[in-house]
């Protein structure tokens, strides 16, 4: 391949109250020259995934990672390719890998902050960014971990036709529960009934959406994407020792003041659990749940769905905000380059 002259990234301009606005972000062109050190490589990137998370990496507040600042590449997971390999790395030129390089076009990475990749038969690359990556990560260790959900039981998944509901939502009917999906369209209703298999769908949007729900009778998962008024409309609905598991809380994201839930003392008179839970947390155990998922992606009883959008890196921000306003069904991903053929 041909040597770029510059390069192109993303970084954080300025903090948003609200909604993630146009100024946000801006775009930085800089001179190529990247020189992998001792251990490291040159990635060049192919695939980003846009995720819920990324609203509050934003924020400059306490959580499980430091806030990014003003200036800095916006935090971001991706796949690429090896296209340079320093001395003592353990790496070969045109390696497949994935790591948290952030939003930019290439990027100099350390052997110890990146994986490979080994795509299996019947696998796609784009699916280290979905089932066989955090999203699918998530919804495995939610429901095995936190929601502990038994054969038989009753499972709720808000969010579900994003890329950890839609996978929970299948790993709860592989798992031989009942399932039902709480969405924001008809058309995703449909989908989550149609493909994904669900045992019902409701369109949280619908006039009737409430008397609706209330038809199922009584839960015993709830695994929540979204919070707000969807979360405490849940609490009303537990069986008695019911688990919800905390994963995100897409509705609040955007909001100055996260809204306080009603319904909690229901969690005392059903004996309910209610826990939240950070996917890399789990990360020693990821490659045996990646065999396990990369099984059902094989045999087709677990199904992927990709919102692909192209155009290139500076399209990461601008579909971002999709996220918070429904505006995709599946996994959000933004394609940054090809596959480079050749060495550099």
């Amino acid at each position: 391949m041909t040597i770029p002259k510059e390069f192109k990234r993303i970084v954080l301009s300025e903090r948003p109250v609200g909604d993630i606005e146009p100024t946000t972000f801006r775009t930085e062109v800089l001179p190529f020259n990247f020189k992998p050190g001792n251990g490291e490589v040159v990635v060049q990137v192919t695939w980003l995934s846009l995720d819920p998370a990324m609203r509050g990496y934003i924020k400059d507040v306490r959580s499980y990672l430091p806030p990014v600042q003003i200036g800095e590449v916006m935090r971001a997971q991706g796949l690429g390719v090896v296209i340079e390999v320093g001395p003592e790395s353990t790496f070969s030129v045109g390696d497949l890998v994935s790591g948290a390089w952030g939003m930019t076009e290439y990027a100099v990475m350390k052997d110890k902050t990146i994986q490979k990749l080994t795509v299996p038969p019947g696998v796609q690359t784009l699916d280290f960014l979905n089932t066989l990556g955090t999203s699918g990560m998530t919804a495995y260790f939610g429901l095995r971990d936190i929601g502990k959900l038994k054969k038989g039981e009753t499972l709720v998944v808000s969010g579900a036709a994003g890329s950890v509901g839609s996978i929970a939502c299948q790993l709860g009917k592989r798992a031989g529960a009942k399932v039902y999906a709480i969405a924001g369209s008809q058309d995703k209703c449909e989908w989550l009934e149609k493909e994904v298999g669900v045992d019902g769908a409701f369109n949280y949007k619908s006039p009737t959406f409430r008397e609706d729900f209330k038809k199922i009778g009584y839960l015993d998962v709830f695994f929540d994407n979204v919070g707000g008024d969807i979360l405490d409309m849940a609490l009303m609905r537990l069986n008695q020792n019911a688990r919800i598991i905390l994963c995100g809380a897409i509705s609040q994201y955007n909001a100055a003041k996260p809204a306080g839930l009603q319904n909690y003392l229901t969690l005392i008179s059903q004996r309910a659990k209610i826990e939240g839970f950070i996917v890399l947390d789990y990360i020693p155990q990821f490659p045996a749940a990646i065999q396990e998922l990369a099984k059902g992606l094989v045999d087709g009883s677990i199904k992927r769905k990709f919102h692909i959008v192209e155009g290139g890196i500076e399209q990461a921000p601008v579909a971002l905000p999709m996220l918070f306003s429904g505006g995709n069904t599946g996994k959000l991903v933004v394609k940054i380059s090809e596959e480079p053929k050749s060495k550099l």
